[in-house]
């Protein structure tokens, strides 16, 4: 396991809490951690913690706010607790270079959501609750419930966020497949709408052939009534003169 990356968190040195053998009896007594058996510190060596009541309470206080972590290493167990040394102006001035170094190094993004932004300052956040909480407990609880909230807050957007991404793509498939659909239908309507086009110039032009021929057949009947109508004139007036002619030498 590799050991976990260094954090703005301070740390005490690593504890060696036991040593993994190949083969180990039952009643075998079990290895105990051994100031010895710690690894040389890399940086200054912090004040070795004193045996008083006060301190060891503000330590097991600081293990329940921040639990010390944890990692493997050539078969042994090493463990880190938070350091219960307290800080200087000078700690908190430095804090705040190494984050805005880290930042620059690790090319957080300072606008929009960045995963790097957002773990670098949850460490100082920490930082700060350790701080604090060496010099007042009560102030560190509070700001334990602070950053539990936000976190809390931030996990529910998180929730929302991917809620609705998933509402969003299930959203778009239905769209995608509504589209196929649509585009099938109006394809449907579009041929639909091609033959009733066609059943319409079909009968416009049956229409029209009606149109026509009714048209002629009237000037047909119409000639032929003119000429019956001028054919009874004449024998009218034919039938008159003869009429008159023989009515008039009775006279």
């Amino acid at each position: 396991m590799i050991p976990p990356p260094d954090s703005l968190l301070r740390y005490s040195p690593p504890v060696l809490v036991c040593r993994r053998t190949e083969k180990r009896s039952p009643g075998a007594p079990r290895l105990q951690a051994s100031p010895s058996a710690l690894p040389p510190p890399t940086g200054p060596v912090p004040p070795p913690r004193t045996a008083a009541e006060p301190g060891k309470q503000t330590q097991e206080l600081l293990n329940a706010i921040l639990p010390p972590r944890e990692w493997a290493e050539d078969k042994t167990l090493w463990v880190q607790e938070v350091s219960s040394a307290p800080s200087t102006r000078l700690d908190v001035v430095h804090l705040q270079e190494q984050l805005d170094l880290r930042l620059q190094q690790r090319q957080a993004r300072e606008t929009g959501i960045c995963p790097v932004r957002r773990e670098l300052y949850s460490q100082c956040f920490d930082e700060l609750i350790r701080e604090v909480t060496i010099n007042c407990a009560e102030r560190g609880l509070l700001l334990l419930r602070v950053r539990d909230e936000i976190q809390m807050t931030i996990a529910a957007y998180q929730t929302l966020y991917k809620s609705s991404v998933a509402f969003g793509v299930r959203k778009a498939l239905q769209a995608e497949h509504g589209k196929s659909n649509m585009i099938k239908r109006i394809a449907e309507l579009e041929e639909e709408k091609r033959e009733l086009e066609a059943q319409v110039s079909d009968q416009k032009a049956k229409c029209e052939a009606i149109e026509k021929r009714e048209y002629e057949r009237r000037q047909i009947e119409e000639k032929k009534h003119t000429e019956e109508v001028q054919f009874l004139k004449r024998t009218n007036q034919q039938l008159k003169a003869q009429l008159e002619s023989i009515i008039a030498p009775n006279k």
